[in-house]
């Protein structure tokens, strides 16, 4: 997608062909930043951090992070420790275990001095697989964008999101953006609540990333949403996601369950939108069976931003003395989830929906 006019990824190798560059997420939307990854332990930082996010861009991440790490120790206790460090990162995102499990079985049985130059090409096919799946999740959720336009005779079609799945947190397109960004280039009218996403407030990398597109967008306070659907304002719900389960549970960034509530109650339709390596065949009660990562509470308790002399600041908004809680993810019960936007089409929220799809996988 395109920055000031110009074409990015959210991860590329660099120029020299040893180090991988990402955009540092920390420090959107007032500030573009590259950043550059020389080692194991910066790549790791950076997942760790959320330099980088989302569960598609944590997955190439860590698959760089044991290119790099297999430059300054190729062994099996080299590959080993690598991909431990990088296992441990995030535990919620499923996509981080599947990239590192792909990687380590390509570089097992290769002598250590093969290893480096594979793990890269093999890093790199992740990040290209991840951009024609997220073009095909595209194509099939702008089939849903199309109806109700048509429905509204050319009326503007109003898309609420929760958090970033836009192509920051993937490698291009993103997930619940990609239908969007199609819609916006085939010419229909479409426009975007974006869900402020407290507290790392992440609505904000979906505002900036819409607004370099040219897409329309409105940013609203999380608790809006659920006004905006009983007042006829929200046409329909995309999210992404972190890890579904083979029953169609879905673990989103937390208050993602609070707006499938609102939407069911008001009759609009909640959609999730995923690349077929967010789900976790493994795994079939997403209530008791998903770890949900709990952050530091400094997220809650403070927030930054641009003041008023133009200068970025972090300023605290709870009172001394109190203590704040940070669960970073939720479970939406597959009941809530009208489909799940696949690259091979829309399932329904089960495990025969998702068996028909995947049949292979399940």
């Amino acid at each position: 997608m395109k920055i000031d006019g110009k074409p990015y990824r959210s991860i590329w190798p660099h120029a020299d062909g040893r180090t991988v560059e990402i955009i540092d997420q920390t420090r959107l939307p007032h500030e573009f930043a590259v950043l550059r990854l020389a080692t194991m332990v910066e790549a790791a930082h950076a997942i760790r951090v959320m330099q980088v996010r989302g569960a598609p861009l944590i997955g190439a991440t860590a698959a760089y992070g044991v290119a790099l790490a297999m430059r300054e120790d190729p062994s099996d206790a080299g590959l080993a420790r690598a991909l431990d460090i990088l296992g441990k990162t995030r535990p919620t995102a499923v996509n981080l275990r599947w990239a590192l499990a792909r990687v380590g079985a390509c570089l097992g049985n290769l002598e250590a001095a093969g290893r480096a130059a594979r793990a890269w090409a093999e890093a790199a096919a992740i990040c290209d697989q991840d951009v024609a799946i997220n073009r095909a999740i595209g194509e099939h959720g702008l089939g849903l964008i199309r109806d109700i336009a048509a429905r509204k005779q050319g009326g503007r079609v109003n898309v609420l999101t929760h958090c970033n799945a836009g192509w920051l947190a993937t490698v291009d397109w993103g997930t619940a953006t990609a239908p969007i960004y199609l819609a916006h280039e085939a010419g229909i009218d479409v426009h975007v609540w974006v869900d402020e996403t407290r507290p790392r407030v992440q609505g904000a990398l979906t505002a900036w990333e819409l607004g370099q597109h040219g897409v329309p967008h409105t940013f609203i306070a999380d608790n809006a949403g659920g006004h905006l659907m009983q007042h006829g304002e929200v046409d329909i719900v995309i999210t992404g996601t972190d890890r579904v389960t083979a029953d169609g549970d879905v673990a989103n960034k937390i208050g993602t369950y609070l707006k499938a509530l609102a939407a069911h109650d008001n009759g609009v339709p909640f959609y999730v939108a995923l690349p077929s390596p967010t789900i976790d065949w493994s795994v079939r009660d997403g209530l008791r069976e998903i770890p949900i990562e709990e952050r530091a509470a400094a997220e809650v308790e403070t927030v930054t931003g641009r003041g008023v002399d133009g200068r970025l600041a972090t300023v605290t908004v709870t009172p001394q003395g109190s203590t704040a809680a940070n669960p970073a993810f939720d479970v939406t019960p597959a009941r809530l989830v009208t489909g799940l936007i696949t690259e091979r089409g829309i399932a329904r929220a089960t495990p025969e929906g998702l068996g028909a799809l995947f049949p292979e996988s399940a």
